[in-house]
């Protein structure tokens, strides 16, 4: 199947691949909340994605080689999506996104964590968080260390400390 684009500058094509809302949402997702099934993905979002368009935005992701799709091993009829290696390479820009909306939008603090965290670390921090990504996503080796985890402790923690439920 061939594409065409608008025109081939790198900023372009990356907007043709990413720039719908919905899509980064659900990369979002699969990278910071572990939601790897339809189901997932569909009911833990924040955004409340509806279920026609979290489809039409897997299929998109899937054929442009972001994410894979696989039967689940113990349900035929539902699907595990992964992230592929091109698809972890995002999570910079993703990064670098959280960062500048937690500076300069109104972000929930219990939501900025994740994003104050990966800015403190910085691209250290960011390189073993997709060495993770990789492990769960790819089945390379897993990390000692958890960056999934240290983020999902610090997210918990801002949540008890407003006195809100995760």
């Amino acid at each position: 199947m061939t594409q065409t684009y608008r025109s081939t500058c790198p900023i372009n094509l990356t907007l043709e691949a990413l720039g719908d809302r919905w899509s980064l949402i659900v990369i979002r997702d699969l990278m910071f909340g572990n939601r790897r099934q339809f189901r997932e993905i569909l009911t833990n979002s924040e955004e409340r994605i509806a279920s026609n368009i979290l489809a039409d935005r897997l299929k998109k992701l899937v054929a442009s080689g972001l994410l894979t799709r696989e039967d689940h091993p113990d349900h035929k009829q539902k699907a595990v999506y992964s992230l592929t290696e091109k698809g972890i390479q995002l999570l910079p820009i993703i990064v670098q996104m959280g960062i500048w909306g937690r500076r300069h939008m109104p972000a929930s603090p219990e939501l900025a964590i994740r994003a104050q965290v990966m800015e403190k670390g910085g691209p250290d921090l960011w390189a073993r968080f997709m060495d993770e990504l990789r492990a769960i996503h790819l089945g390379a080796p897993a990390p000692e260390r958890s960056v999934f985890a240290e983020l999902q402790a610090a997210y918990l923690a801002e949540v008890a400390r407003r006195g809100g439920a995760a």
